[in-house]
């Protein structure tokens, strides 16, 4: 998620599970390969698994993304052909794509002779007038004849002129149904569902009637104590769920970190705000580290103040 699933907010959540994979933002190809800004790529190694999402159209640029994404050491390089914003669509990609599955075909065999890391794709399930029924199958067919072998299908339609990015999250109908029906169409393809799921109780649901995988994205970072802190032991069989006031007390310690390389503390709290949602002193917790986090003096000691509150409100509760 542009501008959301930055490199802080990937060691965040790594520390609430560590078997999730985990995406980045999208990444331009042209931001690469042209302007060279390979910061982008900076990520902990504590990050693993973690895919690298990339935006373009250029076969050879994104060939060439892709080794940049391998050599940096990314467990799995990821093509958007999903996000319906103006910016992606002014670029001529993201579900834009949708509409010529031959061009989708060549940047993924480019890539795949880029990268040792495996190549995966996120599509809807159409754009604009298109009929899922038919365009979504054909889709799938001229893509994974290029190579591609997992797609994460965000089961609803993009509206490229008269929505919102917003508005494409939440007005198209879902049609779980048709995802479905790929996985009877395509036993071979790894299938993934996204959109709408904002419960481990619906990824259950969906991991139980045979999908391959789950993608949450905004409820896993707005709520991330109840998803991602229970993913492991539930999805995964594995582990105990992560304690988000262990979670929020190493954090301190990689503020203080950062803070020590020359950045600020909202740069990393700002993707905290959600850990204690739904629970006592969740709204003090957001507001300390709101307001006294956005300070240019701002230290881990932020974090530690709004702890205490969480903590007083928990006892005041019980």
């Amino acid at each position: 998620m542009m501008d959301w699933t930055d490199r802080h907010c990937r060691y965040f959540h790594r520390l609430l599970s560590q078997r999730a994979l985990l995406y980045t933002e999208m990444v331009t190809a042209p931001a690469l390969v042209r302007g060279q800004a390979m910061h982008l790529l900076d990520h902990s190694p504590v990050e693993h698994p973690v895919a690298l999402q990339l935006g373009g159209s250029d076969p050879a640029e994104l060939a060439e993304a892709a080794r940049f994404g391998c050599e940096a050491g990314y467990d799995e390089i990821n093509l958007n052909v999903g996000c319906p914003s103006d910016r992606v669509q002014s670029g001529a990609f993201g579900a834009v794509l949708m509409k010529d599955p031959g061009l989708v075909a060549e940047c993924v065999s480019a890539m795949r002779s880029g990268s040792s890391a495996e190549v995966t794709v996120k599509c809807r399930i159409g754009v604009d007038d298109q009929e899922p029924n038919v365009v979504l199958p054909q889709f799938l067919a001229r893509v994974s004849s290029a190579g591609c072998k997992r797609f994460i299908i965000h089961a609803r339609k993009a509206w490229l002129k008269g929505l919102s990015p917003k508005e494409n999250r939440d007005v198209p109908p879902l049609d779980y149904d048709l995802v479905a029906r790929m996985r009877q169409e395509f036993p071979d393809l790894h299938i993934s569902i996204n959109g709408g799921i904002t419960t481990l109780e619906q990824a259950e649901e969906f991991l139980s009637a045979g999908f391959d995988g789950v993608m949450v994205g905004r409820a896993a970072y707005h709520n991330p104590a109840d998803i991602l802190a229970q993913a492991d032991r539930r999805i995964f069989g594995a582990g105990e769920d992560a304690d988000p006031f262990e979670v929020a007390h190493l954090m301190m310690t990689y503020v203080e970190e950062h803070i020590a390389q020359g950045g600020r503390l909202h740069q990393v709290a700002r993707h905290m705000l959600g850990l204690f949602a739904g629970r006592p002193g969740a709204r003090l917790w957001r507001r300390h580290i709101s307001e006294a986090g956005s300070r240019a003096d701002a230290g881990p000691e932020v974090i530690g103040e709004a702890l205490d509150m969480v903590q007083s409100a928990s006892r005041a509760a019980a």
